[in-house]
């Protein structure tokens, strides 16, 4: 319920950052919950902040294993919805082999933005050249101009 509950919070949009969610919207998520699951007494501290702190942990474990750079020798089964790996030593990879996470394909909609998959990573040295190359072709552009 409470995953269901976070869909459909951002769903709304009422409290989405590109990172997640706005401050605030544990007390939203409480009020949500009660009204589902009376007289639980899920508080918004420490209870559902430690739900979620596990379950966006969980998720981004299996995330970057499976988008991350060394992705290789790991997929996800959707039927069963658990890590499919080869015999591949992961320390992290070890209690989803055969553990399911049902909830990964919902937390996608929340959590993606907020990770970082190498796929487009720049160390300072490409960014300064790649700098150095536009300062090149503005100046050739200003110096074609000058001698019409």
């Amino acid at each position: 319920m409470l995953v269901a509950c976070m869909v459909d919070l951002h769903n709304v949009g009422t409290f989405n950052v590109d990172t997640g969610f706005k401050a605030g919207y544990l007390y939203e998520l409480e009020k949500m919950l009660e009204k589902v699951l009376p007289h639980v007494m899920l508080k918004a501290k420490p209870n559902l902040e430690s739900m979620i702190r596990t379950l966006k942990s969980d998720w981004a474990i299996v995330y970057d294993m499976l988008s991350g750079k060394n992705n290789s020798g790991f997929g996800w089964d959707e039927h069963r919805q658990l890590v499919v790996a080869e015999d591949v030593s992961h320390k992290e990879a070890d209690q989803f082999k055969h553990r399911n996470f049902p909830y990964y394909d919902q937390l996608i909609a929340i959590y993606a933005k907020d990770r970082a998959t190498g796929k487009d990573a720049q160390i300072a040295v490409d960014i300064i050249e790649e700098i150095d190359v536009e300062d090149a072709a503005t100046t050739n552009t200003h110096e074609e101009r000058n001698d019409f």
